[in-house]
Order: structure tokens, then C-alpha cells, then sequence
């Protein structure tokens, strides 16, 4: 029998925000499991709720000197531990695949360097 309780909509996300994402399954060089995700696509299509969101995956397995193919993201809110964006790895998900959050959110400051990480790995300069 169906529950009588109203469905909640799930949260929307907001440009600037990291969120759980399940990434599987993975094909050749994408990072896959269950990892956090910034999510970079402008706010007018998240507050329409478009049914795809672009995002850069995190990963904890760190590298120095990597820009712009990583730019290194603070342990920050439910963040725990150091991470690097992996620029390089921009993807558009389906909204299913966005599992929890926010962790953290990030500064205007820093949302403008992955601004310009993108354009350049995109080679949009």
C-alpha cells in the first residue's frame, strides 16, 4: 500500500556547493564510487531543476602542482580531508546520481580560480 505521506522534494543544489554523488559504474579513467562532487552549473538551470547538473569530482589522492588539471579544495564543513578537484574530469550527471549534501561550500574567491581552471582545460581563454 502506497504511504499516505506527502513525498518531499529532494534538495536542490546550489553553483559552489560539494555533494555525495554515486559515480558508478565507471568506465576507463573516470573516477567512480560513491565521492564528493562540486557542482559548477550556473544557478539559473539548478533552480529550475534541469534534469542533468555539471560537476568536478574530488578526490582525496592528492597532487602538488597539478593546476589547472587540480586545484586543491581545504578540509572545509563535512569535508574531512584535503581534496583536489579533478578539473580535468567535468561531467554532466543525472540529478538521481546526487546522493547527499551539502558537505561544504565554497568561496566566491576560489569558484572564480575554477572558473578559470575550466576555461583553460576547455581551452575557452
Amino acid at each position: 500500500m502506497p504511504s499516505s505521506r506527502p513525498s518531499r522534494p529532494s534538495p536542490t543544489p546550489n553553483r559552489g556547493e560539494v555533494w555525495l554523488a554515486d559515480l558508478n559504474p565507471q568506465r576507463g579513467t573516470e573516477p567512480g564510487k560513491t565521492r564528493p562532487v562540486l557542482i559548477v552549473q550556473a544557478q539559473a538551470l539548478l533552480r529550475v531543476r534541469h534534469p542533468s547538473t555539471l560537476v568536478i569530482p574530488l578526490t582525496t589522492n592528492v597532487l602538488d602542482d597539478a593546476e589547472p588539471l587540480r586545484l586543491r579544495v581545504p578540509p572545509a564543513g563535512r569535508l574531512a580531508r584535503a581534496s583536489d578537484l579533478l578539473v580535468d574530469q567535468l561531467r554532466a550527471i543525472d540529478n538521481r546520481r546526487i546522493v547527499k549534501g551539502p558537505l561544504a561550500r565554497l568561496s566566491a574567491d576560489f569558484m572564480a580560480r575554477v572558473g578559470e581552471a575550466m576555461c583553460e582545460v576547455l581551452d575557452m581563454t
